[in-house]
């Protein structure tokens, strides 16, 4: 098996790892605001839960399309001409 360094590939890997670490984050933050509008929605505030769910169905779209762009950069470094 021929094993030659590809730059492509390692460019690949660098930005999926980038895209990676930025989903986490994303989802981090996800999470904070599950917590903080289900104690503010415990508390009585029912008037934050609508706002919430809606940057939380945001923050879910971006990280699908961060996952897509994901899927695009490994399809294309593990390309062979």
């Amino acid at each position: 098996m021929d094993r030659r360094y590809d730059p492509r590939q390692h460019r690949g890997l660098t930005a999926i790892d980038a895209v990676m670490a930025l989903i986490a984050i994303l989802l981090a933050v996800q999470m904070w605001l599950l917590t903080a509008t289900l104690d503010a929605y415990l508390a009585g505030h029912t008037e934050a839960a609508l706002p919430a769910a809606i940057a939380s169905g945001i923050l879910f779209a971006v990280c699908a399309a961060l996952y897509g762009f994901v899927r695009t950069l490994d399809r294309e470094a593990r390309w062979k001409p």
